[in-house]
């Protein structure tokens, strides 16, 4: 059963209402408490146009606010204990932002009605929000465990571990939402224990085939110690599918802390496609969008005269476009300062060198100060790339890489940057071989994605430029 819209408005529409009654109360107490005190006398309550801007100012930021924690994500299987600790977080967090920006500047007797103000709109929203979400949850989480709610759960293996973990399931005596339809096997056999118990759909191969066919929300893989080998590709063929990723821990696992205690149920690691939270990303992409503009500004004079110079230096465009892949395998033109003469590459694909004398003199100087990647800006702002990530390759080369090194599907999970960790630590690649030991570096980027991780590549970036060592 996929997360459905009308799932997600129930958690908007209790989550506006109970914005809007935290500013009422807010509204009513500064009115009839703190403008009376001011005052001297009572004041008759009404709403006012202020009242019905307020309010509507207010619940718009809460929805955001919570649209950009990612809190409408997966609404169907999440803690309530984990959802109530969100929402006093979001909570502190809003009332926080509402108080410096509609509260600071009231006229009021002393301090406390400050700290009145703030503890009776934090308490109202906070409260509501939390009640509100618990009843919801708990309502869906009976539902899951009386079996009216399920996912559709396919079971990666198929012998004793597969068995155990697919009895373990159906032992327990309320449902986790978890409706196996079938199992994939990691080998070709002729039997398997798993299949007394499943349909066999196919072979892990098929996956992505499998997944689209039968709706699956869920993959559990329960493959057996000697089938170890296959779990990188398993993993890698399930990249691109919106699914939920688990699998068997091993003791290593448990020992070193991966394993949660989510439920009553079977023990297993969830395999995260996520890989930064949501305010993050949209931070990212605000970042992205900012800097890029203001870099665009700032080094138009700079620009004007790497166009004067290019035109200059020999006879062609000024503006290089070529196909690169980006997120999710998408194609997109990638556009540069030419660097090179205009038949570079007459003679098909070839990768640049140090020597190379198909660059131009101020091709060389370009490359050096990296000033031929300042038209990149124009593909970050219109979001095909990312101003930090992986830098983008052509399909030509990424078939030799994943020929060697099948892992480099996990460099499709983002969005390509100008700038990267394997753009610091390595630069320009002019082989296959090296492409594949920068891809080392941008993959430890991606498992480690965060804000702060961003920033130092920026700085580091900015030395390289300074400094001249472009490679």
């Amino acid at each position: 059963m996929k997360q459905t819209a009308t799932q997600i408005f129930k958690y908007v529409f209790l989550d506006a209402i109970a914005a809007m009654l935290g500013y009422g109360a807010l509204y009513y107490f500064r009115k009839t408490v703190i403008e009376a005190r001011r005052l001297g006398f009572d004041i008759d309550f009404s709403f006012d146009s202020r009242f019905l801007i307020g309010i509507t100012i207010t619940t718009v930021f809460w929805i955001t606010l919570y649209w950009i924690t990612g809190f409408y994500n997966d609404i169907y299987r999440r803690s309530r204990l984990r959802e109530i600790v969100q929402s006093f977080n979001s909570a502190i967090f809003g009332s926080v932002v509402i108080f410096f920006a509609l509260i600071l500047d009231d006229w009021v007797n002393s301090y406390k009605d400050y700290y009145q103000s703030f503890l009776i709109y934090f308490g109202v929203i906070f409260v509501l929000t939390a009640v509100f979400r618990f009843i919801l949850s708990t309502r869906t989480n009976h539902r899951i465990q009386k079996k009216k709610i399920w996912f559709n759960t396919l079971l990666v293996g198929s012998n004793e571990r597969a068995t155990g973990l697919y009895q373990d399931f159906e032992k327990q005596r309320k449902s986790t939402g978890s409706r196996f339809v079938g199992f994939v096997s990691v080998f070709q056999k002729i039997e398997f224990l798993v299949e007394k118990e499943l349909p066999l759909l196919g072979v892990y191969t098929d996956l992505p085939k499998i997944i689209k066919e039968y709706e699956i929300e869920e993959v559990i893989i329960a493959i057996e110690s000697n089938e170890h080998e296959r779990l990188e590709e398993v993993i890698t063929l399930l990249e691109d599918s919106d699914v939920k990723v688990k699998m068997i821990p091993d003791m290593y696992d448990i020992i070193s802390g991966q394993v949660r205690l989510e439920s009553l149920g079977a023990p297993l690691i969830e395999i995260k496609h996520e890989l930064m939270p949501q305010w993050q990303i949209v931070v990212k992409r605000i970042f992205d969008v900012l800097i890029s503009i203001f870099m665009l500004i700032q080094l138009s004079p700079l620009m004007l005269f790497c166009v004067f110079m290019v035109k200059r230096s020999s006879p062609g465009p000024i503006f290089y476009k070529q196909k690169r892949v980006g997120l999710q395998g998408k194609s997109f033109s990638i556009i540069k300062f030419r660097s090179m003469f205009a038949d570079a590459e007459a003679k098909g694909p070839q990768l640049s060198s140090e020597e190379d004398n198909r660059i131009t003199k101020w091709g060389k100087v370009m490359r050096k100060y990296r000033l031929d990647e300042l038209p990149q800006f124009i593909n970050v702002i219109i979001g095909e790339m990312s101003f930090v990530g992986p830098r983008p390759e052509r399909q030509f080369y990424i078939d030799q890489i994943s020929a060697k090194a099948p892992h480099c599907k996990h460099l499709r999970k983002v969005k390509p940057g100008i700038t990267s960790w394997g753009m610091v630590k390595f630069g320009y690649a002019e082989n296959v071989d090296e492409m594949i030991e920068r891809m080392r570096y941008d993959i430890i980027y991606i498992e480690n994605m965060n804000l702060i991780n961003d920033i130092k590549i920026v700085f580091y970036t900015v030395l390289i430029v300074l400094q001249g060592r472009g490679k």
